[in-house]
């Protein structure tokens, strides 16, 4: 008879033994290979209604997701959900900024009136263009453009721009093109730029033949995530006050595919009755509720109606609420756990906060999430909002702050921690700055090409799989050591450069 032998602990046994797990605390043991890491299908749910063709989402952090994220995410296959850390206008138009346009490229051109006269747009290098419309912004028609070259040449500075404007009928595009149908249109007419307009010739952007350049030289986009209606597909945030109503009503006239209930502890009363809210309006409107991080609260959102779940608590890099609060879970066990109760009701989740790199990612997919949102993952990036600049090591950086922190407070962030109407501000999180990491449209792809070399190695070919082989008990964990965290990484080097890509 053949000796027994067991390697390591399915995840059933390993996650209720009382112990609160962070992703660096487990590791998967490797399984059997039977296909290319080309075959590996990362396609997936964000929620009971939106499908997605990698497993990303952006967090609504004001420092992370606007509009341009919002479109760079759907054009890769994920989606971006837009923080509420604005008025409800502000954040319907940068949702309609999403829904207009089909190439992942936001510009910020220079809109002036026909009366008006250059002082000093052009007197930096960033200004190669100023648009002359009706209004002096983008929402009306392009009545034409001065060129910087145009403007140097003149000896009277102060002339009125509808006096020299050029008006070219040409130059416009309907918003809908794709980046193919805008190279072909540059490269027929040899344009340096081109106007994406809507039909009653309200200006979307503006696309330059340098910007369309530097996307070709990305990993090839695909369709990316696309509705019915054959628009890329955007969520956003909402917290759980009356106002919110109001703000629901706006986000939805302007589009937006999918609601987010923003909340660092979402197993409330108020989240609750705005669940009801939301699906008793908007029947059809997908709702993710949370956060939650253990199987009560799951329950309690399920019962009320959520299409999904966002999972964690204090988990992510600039948010101290189990420093401050003592309350939370290490995120490993909070997906396991809350995964394990939502697949019973068909409910997807995803797993929000301590992602640092690729392996995490894969951890927290094969623990259950059918997605993971990212904030620090993103931040930093070409389409990150804010400026980079030059910190004291003269690296080039952004801005990045937990919606928790005192500064985003200001801004209203506070009622995500119910909050806001207390009159002493507690912060649970922090104000910081990331590394520039190029843009999203090069560093997502990437990255899913380690996630699927990771569920190779697991022999898992796509999520179900993945799911599958842990309930089945055929994946197998074990908790590393301290040491053995450290082994697992780079060490023992004198100095090393580390590139992912």
């Amino acid at each position: 008879m053949a000796a027994e032998f067991e390697d390591g602990s399915p995840a059933e046994k390993l996650f209720n033994q009382g112990y609160s797990y962070t992703y660096d605390d487990v590791i998967f043991l490797p399984h059997y290979i039977d296909f290319p890491t080309d075959a590996v299908n990362l396609s997936t749910k964000l929620s009971r209604n939106i499908p997605l063709s990698i497993p990303c989402v952006s967090s609504p952090m004001d420092t992370v997701t606007e509009s341009y994220m919002a479109a760079a995410m759907a054009a890769v296959g994920g989606i971006g959900i837009i923080h509420s850390n604005a008025t409800p206008s502000e954040q319907a138009d940068m949702i309609r900024s999403v829904k207009s346009r089909r190439v992942p490229i936001l510009s910020s051109p220079v809109f002036k009136t026909p009366d008006s006269r250059i002082v000093n747009e052009f007197e930096g290098d960033d200004v190669p263009f100023v648009f002359v419309t009706q209004s002096g912004n983008e929402k009306s028609k392009l009545l034409g453009y001065v060129a910087k070259s145009d403007w140097l040449g003149l000896k009277d500075t102060e002339i009125k721009l509808g006096e020299i404007m050029r008006t070219d009928a040409n130059v416009s595009v309907p918003c809908h093109y794709d980046l193919g149908q805008i190279n072909g249109k540059l490269k027929e007419e040899g344009r340096d730029f081109v106007v994406l307009e809507k039909e009653g010739g309200e200006v979307v952007d503006v696309v330059t033949k340098e910007e369309v350049e530097r996307v070709k030289g990305y990993p090839k986009l695909g369709k990316g995530t696309v509705g019915s209606d054959g628009r890329w597909m955007v969520g956003a945030a909402i917290g759980t006050r009356g106002s919110d109503k109001e703000r629901l009503e706006h986000l939805v006239k302007a589009g937006v595919d999918v609601i987010v209930l923003d909340s660092s502890q979402g197993n409330s009363i108020y989240q609750i009755e705005m669940i009801k809210y939301v699906k008793q309006t908007y029947p059809e409107l997908d709702v993710i509720g949370g956060n939650v991080v253990t199987m009560s609260q799951a329950q309690n959102l399920i019962k009320a109606g959520v299409d999904g779940l966002r999972v964690g608590m204090g988990s992510g890099s600039i948010c101290t609420t189990q420093e401050v609060c003592a309350v939370g879970r290490g995120q490993a066990t909070a997906v396991y756990k809350v995964s394990s109760i939502a697949t019973q009701s068909g409910i997807p989740v995803i797993a929000d906060g301590g992602i640092s790199f690729s392996g995490h990612i894969v951890k927290a997919l094969v623990l259950g999430a059918s997605t993971v949102m990212m904030g620090s993952f993103l931040a930093g990036s070409t389409e990150a909002p804010g400026a980079y600049e030059l910190n004291e090591k003269g690296l080039q950086v952004k801005k990045y702050r937990g919606m928790g922190s005192l500064e985003a407070m200001t801004k209203g962030s506070d009622q995500r921690y119910l909050g806001d109407t207390a009159k002493l501000k507690i912060a649970q999180g922090v104000v910081g700055a990331v590394a520039d990491k190029g843009s999203v449209l090069k560093h997502v792809p990437y990255t899913m090409q380690a996630v699927k070399q990771g569920f190779q190695d697991l022999g898992a070919s796509s999520l179900r799989s993945a799911h599958d082989l842990l309930r089945s008990k055929t994946l197998r964990l074990e908790v590393r050591t301290a040491a053995a965290q450290v082994e697992g990484g780079v060490h023992g080097l004198a100095s090393h450069e580390k590139k992912a890509f």
